[in-house]
């Protein structure tokens, strides 16, 4: 680790096997904590590169356990973390609201980090019960419309890592691996970035993959749609800037979709939405996401006949049986 260590303090950088062994490494436990949180420091303080990060997802993907979902056409909804906002478990909500349109999703979470309520929280607040047994995955799937797949149990080789990341308390190079570590391996996602340097890096390593994808993030700075602002694209299709105006939106205001200070805070704005008693605001950025990922889906459909798909899951409670569906499997 040391001269890993040194190559970075030299301002040097990885190729993809260099950096795809490292990572294997620090979560084999051949590091001690001290130097994987220097490690994890240092990146904090650089922009990872398209190679890096290339090595860093193939590392996880070889080490995680699969969930056996091939079968099935999957999306996932799933934003880095990392931006600082704070703000409700706006993609969670949406993948409920794909699901309940009729779609399949295979929702990738974790215990927040660098936020104050992950979407593992507020579903094990909220009595979800965690698991990676493939029978009780499909089942979600093929009754309730969506799985969760809680991260912690797909990819063991984190349990190194994870302490670290806790105590740090920052956002981490991990929180740039988390969407694209998904082990369902979904043939559509949708990946909210904090940066748009992230964004052209992450449209660069997903434009020699074969998914159906839309990376997206929003112009001031959130990773998702936050309709408190413009939004940028980089899908299949190439890059696109998406206005308020354009889309028929008001501007809101951050604090209109901020997540609350504890997990019930949260856990109660997620079930206002779900049971129709959530804000015009809450429900438009919820909207608007899981629109996003239906067009991802269907990209010939406007974003408006997506919108509208995706509110009549809301307003039908179609969403909050797919909620109530899985809460009873597990």
């Amino acid at each position: 680790m040391k001269q890993i260590l040194n190559h970075l303090f030299e301002h040097k950088s990885f190729n993809t096997q260099e950096a795809k062994a490292i990572l294997t490494n620090i979560t084999g436990g051949k590091y001690n904590t001290s130097q994987m949180a220097a490690f994890m420091t240092a990146y904090c303080m650089r922009s990872i590169t398209v190679d890096e990060l290339e090595g860093f997802r193939d590392a996880m993907l070889d080490l995680c356990l699969s969930p056996g979902l091939e079968q099935y056409d999957l999306i996932d909804l799933c934003g880095t973390g990392g931006d600082g906002k704070d703000t409700f478990n706006i993609s969670t909500l949406a993948s409920f609201v794909v699901a309940g349109a009729g779609y399949g999703v295979a929702k990738h979470g974790n215990y927040g980090v660098s936020s104050g309520c992950g979407s593992s929280n507020v579903m094990e607040f909220l009595g979800y019960k965690f698991s990676n047994d493939t029978s009780h995955l499909k089942k979600s799937v093929e009754e309730a419309g969506i799985c969760f797949l809680h991260a912690p149990l797909f990819h063991p080789a984190m349990k190194n890592v994870g302490p670290i990341r806790k105590e740090l308390g920052v956002k981490t190079f991990f929180n740039m691996l988390g969407p694209m570590v998904n082990p369902a391996k979904p043939k559509y996602q949708v990946v909210g970035v904090f940066s748009l340097e992230l964004a052209r890096i992450y449209a660069y390593l997903y434009q020699k993959s074969d998914k159906q994808y839309t990376i997206l993030h929003a112009l001031d700075g959130y990773d998702e749609i936050s309709l408190t602002g413009s939004f940028k694209t980089f899908s299949n299709d190439g890059e696109y800037i998406y206005t308020l105006d354009q889309l028929g939106f008001d501007k809101i205001k951050p604090e209109q979709i901020g997540g609350g200070s504890s997990v019930e805070e949260s856990a109660a704005i997620f079930m206002n939405v779900l049971e129709g008693k959530g804000t015009s605001e809450q429900n438009n950025v919820v909207l608007s996401n899981a629109a996003l990922a239906i067009k991802t889906i269907h990209s010939g459909k406007s974003f408006a006949d997506c919108y509208y798909e995706a509110e009549e899951s809301l307003l039908s409670k179609r969403a909050l049986v797919s909620f109530k569906t899985l809460l009873s499997i597990s």
